[in-house]
């Protein structure tokens, strides 16, 4: 019987024990000292069963005084495990209740970071779209500057020359080319950046999972009791944030710290890219359309001037029909005035042998009058031969009015011809040109 209550009483002490180590090792190594020292306290005096056939009552007692000091020490052992456990516990929850407060401020801060940064990707998405808006609008006034060189090469050879119009088409040209290059390679950065912020809100977006996870762990850790420890909602926690709860709470932070620190210098750099696009863009649209109107107007100069040669000339052209009109008049004239010499001089011929047959048959007559008709014809003939040397410069003269009238009529044709290309290119341009501002209003617009 006494094996027994030894028996019995060892089984408790481990009982006792067991449940003390399973709330608090330390409230144990505190406890366990008093209890085996009050155990030591009551001397357990030496039982002979042979010695006697009647009960030890002083024995009895003695056992019965053991054992309800036992039962105290016991109740006073309970009572302040259950003490301790409750502070322990107390002061688990204070924790997770101070980790939950951390973890909702991060989770406050990471979502804060998140909607800029879907707000910067937003924003460039819809740059992206006025830069390629921009780069197809560059398209257009790239093909008019095109269609324009294309066409001035159909002028004639000689008026094919390189001028101040041909110039700032080549200008206009490569700045285009410059500014589309510019913009796509933009469109490239803006892509790769849209890339970069969508790649650090998944990112954002694991952590406040598995934040709001903890946070789901750490308040069903509060209410968790005896009765809810084998909970099953417990099978359903994600392995991967029961891990990392076992983590350093540095490292947490350190994972933490490290994606706000990601998200604004994504958001700091996306700005400044903003920043420098719409610059660009400005700077782009001012030179193009500068470019554009520079061009336009040394058009109009151009076209002015050609004008200006071509009534110019034309004027010159009525000049030389005029005089070869009043060459002509004078040859026609002179030509008169030669037959009417001839026949002036044939009258004088004709008196002149009249004369000599005279003198011939009466030589009584006087010579005096055959000396004035030779002198008459003389004077006859060399006036003749002037005017005949007058016809013949006169034709000369004509043939060179000629010349030029048809170097004029060329020339004309010529100013006439780049004249129609330059104002039919004036005005398509001036249509383009309009058009081309409605849309960079459009692009800025957005």
């Amino acid at each position: 019987m006494n094996e027994n209550k030894k028996r019995k009483k060892k089984s408790l002490q481990f009982y006792i024990k067991e449940s003390i180590i399973t709330d608090s090792k330390e409230t144990l190594l505190r406890m366990e000292p008093c209890f085996f020292q009050s155990q030591r306290t009551v001397p357990v005096p030496d039982y002979h069963p042979h010695q006697s056939s009647d009960p030890d009552l002083g024995n009895i007692k003695v056992l019965q005084n053991r054992s309800e000091l036992f039962r105290a020490e016991i109740r006073r052992l309970i009572k302040q495990s259950e003490r301790t456990c409750k502070c322990l516990q107390d002061d688990i929850n204070k924790k997770i209740d101070q980790h939950a407060g951390d973890i909702e401020y991060l989770r406050r801060e990471l979502e804060v970071k998140q909607e800029d940064i879907i707000i910067e990707m937003d924003v460039l998405e819809a740059l992206q779209t006025r830069v390629n808006k921009v780069v197809k609008a560059c398209s257009e006034p790239l093909k008019v500057t095109v269609y324009c060189m294309d066409e001035r090469k159909k002028r004639f050879p000689s008026d094919r020359l390189i001028d101040e119009v041909d110039q700032e088409l080549l200008k206009e040209k490569e700045l285009i080319e410059v500014a589309r290059a510019v913009l796509q390679h933009v469109i490239k950065q803006i892509v790769e950046q849209i890339r970069m912020n969508r790649t650090l809100n998944q990112q954002i977006e694991q952590d406040l999972r598995e934040k709001s996870q903890t946070q789901f762990i750490n308040n069903y850790c509060t209410i968790m009791n005896t009765l809810s420890l084998y909970h099953p909602l417990g099978s359903k926690w994600n392995s991967d944030v029961l891990h990392k709860l076992t983590e350093s709470p540095r490292w947490w932070d350190n994972i933490c710290n490290m994606n706000a620190t990601r998200a604004e210098q994504q958001k700091t750099h996306s700005q400044s890219l903003r920043t420098q696009v719409e610059s660009l863009l400005e700077q782009t649209t001012a030179e193009i359309q500068a470019q554009i109107q520079t061009t336009t107007d040394t058009f109009g100069q151009k076209i002015h001037e050609i004008k200006t040669a071509k009534s110019q000339l034309e004027k010159q052209l009525e000049k030389i029909l005029s005089e070869f009109a009043g060459q002509q008049k004078v040859r026609d004239d002179l030509q008169a005035a030669i037959l009417e010499n001839k026949h002036f001089l044939n009258v004088a011929q004709a008196k002149l042998e009249v004369s000599h047959q005279k003198l011939a048959i009466d030589r009584s007559q006087s010579e005096a009058p055959i000396a004035e008709l030779l002198e008459e014809v003389e004077k006859l003939n060399e006036q003749i031969s002037k005017m005949q040397m007058a016809a013949t410069q006169s034709e000369v003269e004509q043939m060179e009015l000629v010349r030029c009238q048809v170097d004029l009529e060329e020339h004309i044709k010529i100013k006439s011809n780049s004249l129609y290309i330059d104002e039919v290119i004036y005005k398509f341009r001036a249509g383009r040109k309009t058009s081309l501002r409605n849309l960079l209003v459009d692009v800025f617009a957005v």
